[in-house]
């Protein structure tokens, strides 16, 4: 029998999470467990091997909710705080394994060689500072994650552009707000896919849950899930109650298999 992705939605909130601090938003306000979202990421374990998708400021708050003795890399799709700043919470791998790999585009790594210098010294490492090694990506070329076959899809984050992952027959996309129909050819026959839908109304960086929906539809994969959510898209139950078959709001701590 073909071995299984298994992914866990760590995060699926946007840059804030839900509740947004000092908020009296209802949905922020809500007592629904799927209503509380931390910041997004994804841990994809395959076989005896563990992938992150971002590791944004809650990383090692997700991690003790669902907790892995192994991490054999982190794919980054783009710079901003919500999905590097937790970063330095490699440490108990890294004092375990050793230098952990991540995967970047070389302006994401650069921004992140400014912010954690000190992950990154090559001399005079400061002692107990955790060490990567950095695999630079580009959209143009696909690559491997041990026995798992990896393409870079590249989307734009407003004026910034983003990467998202294929692997396999799963795909994860967030802060997209469009894709160059060169790029959407990369995500035919997918079992699963995963994207942003912030919130109701539009959004200049992000997909709102319409044009989620029609990109969703476009690209037709068996399932389709949501992130990246904020609390002006509603309460959880819901939005979900009113999507289309097939189409689904992801929340924190839920496992798919793909």
């Amino acid at each position: 029998m073909k071995e299984q992705l298994q992914v866990t939605f760590l995060g699926t909130g946007t840059s804030q999470g839900i509740p947004i601090i000092g908020s009296k938003h209802p949905v922020c306000l809500s007592s629904n467990p799927k209503d509380k979202r931390l910041r997004v990421s994804v841990l994809i374990s395959y076989k005896e091997f563990n992938y992150i998708i971002d590791c944004g400021p809650d990383f090692r708050q997700q991690l003790l909710a669902n907790p892995i003795t192994q991490l054999d890399a982190i794919l980054f799709t783009h710079e901003h705080s919500d999905h590097t700043a937790g970063i330095d919470d490699i440490r108990p791998f890294f004092f375990r394994q050793g230098d952990i790999p991540i995967y970047a585009h070389e302006r994401v790594v650069q921004a992140l060689k400014r912010r954690f210098d000190y992950i990154f010294a090559d001399e005079d490492r400061y002692p107990g500072a955790p060490a990567v090694q950095v695999q630079l990506i580009d959209k143009e070329t696909p690559f491997t994650l041990g026995e798992l076959s990896v393409t870079p899809i590249e989307a734009y984050h407003n004026r910034l552009p983003v990467l998202g992952f294929r692997i396999n027959d799963f795909a994860y996309l967030t802060d997209v707000k469009r894709i160059e129909e060169s790029e959407k050819e990369k995500l035919k026959d997918l079992k699963v896919m995963v994207i942003n839908a912030l919130r109701i109304e539009p959004h200049y960086s992000h997909f709102n849950l319409e044009e989620a929906l029609e990109f969703a539809q476009e690209i037709g994969a068996e399932r389709t899930y949501f992130t990246h959510i904020s609390h002006l898209l509603g309460f959880h139950d819901e939005v979900e109650a009113k999507l289309p078959e097939g189409i689904h709001l992801a929340y924190d701590n839920l496992k798919i298999t793909i």
